[in-house]
Parts: structure tokens; C-alpha cells; sequence
């Protein structure tokens, strides 16, 4: 099936926009600790890698994959910085870093993923196609 290129650029937009929403959330929600347990990044941690699996998985289109995770690094970089009254909603401390290198690395993992719908299929056995190897 063809798909035309306007329906590609309005997905990349889609998603684009998604991971963006994504990438607030979980920048606003990284730094929730319950006790000693950094819930906040775990949460929000797995709803960016699930929301880039799903538009991955979905659309079957890794440029779309790209689109997400430029637009949740985008908002992540965009809300990190000092605020207009001085407020930082991502401090530059341990947990601050770790959920930037966080979901820097889920967007590469999900992006750098093979795509095994196109990997060749061998539909002979090897025996079949050596006239020389036969079976004792």
C-alpha cells in the first residue's frame, strides 16, 4: 500500500505533537519521589517509551518515530531552561540529568530499532539446496 506524501507529513505533525505532550508530562513529572523511589522517572520514563513504541509500531514509519522524540526532546529542552519569573522545572542535579540522558537514549533505542518486517526469509532448508549434503 502507497501511502501519499501528505498523509506522511500530517503523521510526522501527529506525532510530532504527541511526544511533545509526552515530553511535558514527563518533564514536569520526573522529579515525584515516593520515599526513596524516584516514581516520577519510572512513570513518566515508561509512558515516553511506550508512546514512541506505539507511534513506531502504529504507523510503521520510523520518520514518525523521529517527529516523536524531536518533539519530546524539544519540549524537554524548552521547559528546562530558567523561566520567565526564575523558575527551573528541570534543576541541574542528578535526577535532572538522568531524565535528560533518559529519554535522549529511549528516542535512539526506539529510532535505532530494526524494523523485522524486511528482513529476507529463507524458504528453502539448507539441504534442500546443496545437492552434496544429504541426510544419514
Amino acid at each position: 500500500m502507497r501511502v501519499s506524501w501528505v498523509s506522511r507529513v500530517l503523521s510526522w505533525i501527529a506525532a510530532a505533537l504527541v511526544g511533545g505532550v509526552y515530553g511535558v508530562a514527563g518533564t514536569i513529572g520526573h522529579s515525584v519521589m515516593w520515599g526513596p523511589i524516584p516514581i516520577g522517572i519510572i512513570v513518566a520514563a515508561i509512558a515516553c517509551a511506550a508512546i514512541l513504541i506505539a507511534v513506531r509500531a502504529l504507523t510503521h514509519d520510523r520518520g514518525a518515530a523521529v517527529a516523536a522524540g524531536l518533539g519530546m526532546i524539544g519540549m524537554l529542552v524548552l521547559i528546562s531552561g530558567v523561566g520567565p519569573g526564575g523558575s527551573v522545572v528541570v534543576p541541574a542535579s542528578l535526577m535532572g540529568q538522568i531524565w535528560t540522558y533518559l529519554v535522549a537514549g529511549l528516542v535512539l533505542l526506539v529510532i535505532a530499532w530494526p524494523s523485522f518486517d524486511r528482513l529476507p526469509v529463507r524458504t528453502e532448508s539448507p539441504v534442500a539446496q546443496d545437492p552434496e549434503v544429504r541426510e544419514s
